[in-house]
């Protein structure tokens, strides 16, 4: 065997494709540059991960684990909150991986999330198509603003906008901005998040 298959593991070539992805984006990665960055011969990684799906299956793998929580809360509202929360700052730190990881099979840690997301959920009343339904409300949520802050921000023409205003188009646009540049709370997310979970409550 050689050096390279003693140093080398799945989770050291996930971890150099993160890194990678996180520096110059998703498109960066492929199996020559790994390879290249953990100074090993391309060869060394079909050992470990045989094709680009396989090596986008242990990036979306390493994703997971990090979602997971170490122990969850006893409070099935705050279990979710903190899973959710959790999972939400995963996509912050490698804002590629929410669109470029889609498609990709789930594996391991995607089941521990999902097992973590049920045990949460154990010793309330809901049904199990209450409980799913929640569970992908709450990965609608999460990933739908993980996209929005990942996206460039829109170039908007201000002084064009401004402009129409006066003419009665756009009459609530116009009460809305009309005094100037309003920004939303920051704290929007987790708002929304508690009021998910506040309906589910009450359902």
């Amino acid at each position: 065997m050689s050096n390279s298959k003693i140093r080398l593991t799945r989770e050291k070539i996930a971890q150099m494709a993160l890194a990678i992805a996180d520096k110059e984006g998703f498109e960066a990665v492929s199996m020559r540059r790994v390879a290249q960055e953990l100074k090993v011969g391309t060869m060394s990684l079909y050992y470990y991960v045989k094709t680009k799906d396989d090596l986008m299956a242990v990036m979306d793998d390493a994703l997971m684990g990090e979602a997971l929580l170490p122990s969850l809360p006893k409070d099935w509202k705050r279990a979710m909150l903190a899973i959710a929360k959790r999972t939400h700052a995963v996509f912050m730190r490698h804002q590629w991986a929410p669109a470029s990881m889609l498609k990709v099979p789930p594996g391991l840690n995607a089941m521990r999330h999902m097992e973590q997301c049920l045990e949460a959920l154990a010793e309330t009343s809901m049904t199990k198509r209450e409980k799913i339904t929640l569970l992908f409300t709450i990965d609608d949520f999460v990933f739908g603003h993980a996209l929005r802050e990942a996206a460039p921000d829109a170039e908007i023409d201000v002084e064009f906008a401004r402009a129409q205003l006066p003419h009665g188009a756009f009459p609530r646009t116009a009460e809305l901005f009309g005094a100037g540049r309003i920004d939303a709370n920051k704290n929007r997310f987790e708002q929304g998040l508690r009021a998910l979970l506040d309906r589910a409550e009450r359902s």
